[in-house]
């Protein structure tokens, strides 16, 4: 059997289990949703939002990329940032990365001519790989410098949320927090707890295999080409 029709028998699985467990589930869920939390992460496959943080459908509204990026010039995400403050007014919004990140590893390597599409999404961590240059260059290794730009970015996409007029000018802004997954662990690290002081601090130390970090520094060059 191949993956697509693995996929439709267990959905019917899954469908009764929900049932049984909950007589009134699938009929609460089709009266609408009201999620309080707004999920940024990252397209990897091994980085499900309701799996890591144990979610039901209706929890969290979802949005997901490589690299778990913001930028103010793409719609997609710009639409998603607005209904969810704006209509569903979140309480939270959560940046999550992910230690082990491709697309982070991919910004600290030669441009692919083959993968443009790519090159243009994380041109931006580029930007910022080159922003902190004097801190990963000292990194003596390559999984550890991937690992700590993954902070670094997950902190310049929080203060880049922040500054926008959606959450700026909202009537009841969201938290916005940034939060950094394991692998290794599956643990989540909180590298921004939602107070806007943390997005400049220092996030706390990673995993046993990552450099010890320090201050991050702001992004000099524009974001979100």
């Amino acid at each position: 059997m191949n993956r697509p029709k693995r996929m439709l028998v267990e959905n019917v699985g899954w469908a009764a289990e929900m049932a049984a467990s909950d007589p009134d589930f699938f009929e609460t869920l089709a009266q609408g949703q009201s999620p309080t939390v707004l999920w940024i992460g990252c397209s990897d496959s091994r980085v499900p939002a309701e799996t890591i943080t144990h979610s039901k459908p209706g929890d969290l509204f979802v949005h997901r990329n490589i690299a778990n990026l913001f930028s103010p010039t793409d719609d997609n995400m710009m639409s998603v940032l607005e209904y969810a403050v704006s209509v569903l007014k979140v309480d939270d919004v959560i940046v999550c990365g992910h230690y082990g990140c491709g697309g982070v590893r991919a910004s600290l390597l030669p441009m692919s001519d083959a993968l443009p599409h790519v090159n243009r999404r994380i041109a931006p961590l580029c930007a910022l790989a080159r922003a902190h240059s004097g801190e990963l260059d000292v990194i003596d290794t390559m999984d550890s410098r991937i690992d700590r730009l993954a902070e670094l970015s997950v902190l310049e996409q929080v203060r880049a949320l922040r500054d926008t007029s959606i959450v700026c000018d909202a009537e009841r802004a969201p938290r916005v927090h940034g939060w950094i997954f394991g692998l290794r662990d599956g643990r989540i690290k909180v590298l921004s707890s939602g107070d806007p002081a943390d997005a400049e601090a220092k996030p706390p130390a990673a995993s046993n295999d990552t450099a010890a970090p320090s201050a991050a520094q702001r992004v000099m060059e524009a974001v979100g080409r």
